[in-house]
């Protein structure tokens, strides 16, 4: 448990953080000045949640198998939560994804459930509607993460009595952007609305290997090329992963162009992301850069421009 100096406005997304990573939450306070107290085993992930919001002091650890006691503060806040400490919402998330690194980072933006899937293994309707149904509210927007997930997706909303909304995210780095303008307590529609606009100002694109010879939008593509494809297709077919981000960032990047998100997957080579950031701080020096580990099979790079 610590003090929290913060601004009101980052504690929605504190509380985000902290739920990815345990229960018992107790955030309360005002103006500024929170008091907050977790039940958890990731102490420095709890204290860097804090750092990312404001300034915690006080800090305070404690065993709980030495059965001390809570402090009478903790006992007596109002907390809204089921039988299984789950913090009660306004508006909860439901997010396809594959990859540690992915799940970590949907549920570190407030995702309260991640569902297996993606390019090649699309989950079930049966699958979402599990998650949806864990879900602790009764208001549920669903981020597919891939264009043949939608329709999929959308049959969720007729099977269960919650109200349910798809937002037709087709790729991880859309879903991040939107997740960036989610509030858990504000209305479904109202998050909709506002995740909808943010899926508008970010362009994505994503990197794998051709498995055989084919043609794709009119090109001609061996086995073993490695191709970058946004939404409109096919962008490059090039002899190694790194030619084909570059490749790719030179049609998604503009003047106007701030962040640069990069998903490193789990087979992607060390040294072809490094080539990539070096390209980027050399041609884009004007934008921010974030390369996260995904972790996600298939794709060694996922990117996201803002």
């Amino acid at each position: 448990m610590y003090l929290l100096d913060a601004d009101d406005e980052t504690i929605p997304a504190f509380r985000n953080a902290w739920s990815s990573i345990g229960d018992s939450i107790v955030v309360v306070g005002g103006d500024g000045l929170w008091n907050c107290h977790i039940h958890t085993n990731d102490i420095g992930g709890s204290i860097e949640a804090g750092l990312d919001a404001g300034r915690p002091r006080n800090v305070r650890v404690t065993d709980l198998f030495e059965q001390v006691a809570e402090e009478p503060w903790v006992r007596e806040a109002e907390v809204v939560a089921d039988l299984t400490g789950a913090v009660a919402r306004t508006t909860a998330v439901v997010a396809v994804g594959v990859g540690e690194g992915i799940r970590r980072l949907l549920t570190s933006l407030g995702v309260q459930q991640v569902v297996a899937g993606g390019q090649s293994m699309n989950p079930s309707t049966a699958q979402i509607l599990e998650a949806v149904e864990a879900c602790n509210a009764n208001a549920v927007i669903v981020l597919p993460n891939n264009k043949n997930i939608v329709p999929v997706a959308g049959q969720v909303d007729e099977l269960t009595d919650k109200t349910v909304r798809v937002i037709a995210t087709h790729s991880i780095p859309e879903a991040l952007a939107a997740l960036v303008e989610y509030d858990p307590n504000a209305a479904y529609d109202a998050n909709a609305r506002a995740m909808d606009a943010a899926i508008e100002r970010v362009r994505t694109g994503e990197v794998t290997q051709a498995v055989r010879d084919a043609s794709i939008d009119g090109e001609r593509v061996h086995a073993g090329d490695w191709i970058a494809l946004t939404r409109d297709g096919l962008v490059a077919a090039t002899g190694s992963p790194a030619d084909a981000v570059c490749t790719l960032l030179e049609k998604l990047v503009d003047d106007d162009s701030e962040i640069v998100t990069v998903l490193v997957g789990s087979d992607a080579p060390a040294h072809e992301t490094d080539r990539i950031r070096e390209h980027i701080e050399f041609r884009f020096p004007h934008v921010e850069v974030e390369f996260h580990d995904g972790g996600q099979p298939l794709y060694p790079y996922l990117v996201g421009v803002e």
